[in-house]
């Protein structure tokens, strides 16, 4: 199955603005997994996770428009959202409550498990092939939530040497995924 083109993203978008709930049905179906995914992997709680899905695609509805397709995809715009909202969600729950090491099971299957499989063995093939510090750099930022600053003072580098481990990790991912 071809991966879904801007035109139908942006099709979608103009139907969604005009308050068509199939087009946002559509939507949902095609990027839900994604954005759960994402939050599921930040969070590693099920209940959390469904909460940021439904909040992203409340945002959707709500405000179509905030999705600018001259800077990249939809699918990977909701992937960085999913990932912030996670990331936000974690930041206030940190002076709160401590997070337990329990994991929920959820009654949703929302990923298509061939498909999803498929991506992580792709992401987790091209991160297992960068050096060691991006690795770990990027494994820091993207799935402890830790900001640049976070990371180097936890490392002992330079705020510059995290962010440009960070940036050419993303870089290799992408150029990995576009071929």
């Amino acid at each position: 199955m071809p991966p879904p083109s801007a035109e139908d993203d942006a099709t979608l978008l103009a139907l969604v603005q005009r308050g068509d709930e199939q087009a946002m049905a559509s939507l949902f179906d095609r990027y839900s997994k994604v954005v759960y995914s994402v939050a599921l992997r930040v969070l590693r709680d099920p209940s959390s996770a469904e909460d940021v899905l439904q909040e992203i695609f409340m945002q959707i509805w709500r405000s179509p428009d905030s999705f600018i397709a001259t800077r990249g995809s939809l699918g990977g715009w909701l992937a960085v959202v999913s990932r912030n909202r996670s990331i936000d969600q974690l930041r206030r729950k940190r002076p709160t409550e401590q997070v337990d090491g329990i994991a929920l099971a959820s009654a949703y299957n929302l990923a298509d498990e061939s498909e999803r499989n498929i991506m992580i063995e792709r992401a987790r093939g091209v991160i297992a092939t960068l050096p060691h510090e991006q690795r770990k750099t990027l494994e820091m930022a993207f799935f402890d939530g830790l900001t640049h600053s976070e990371i180097a003072e936890m490392t002992g580098d330079p705020l510059g040497t995290v962010k440009t481990r960070v940036r050419t990790a993303l870089l290799s991912l992408r150029k990995a995924f576009q071929s």
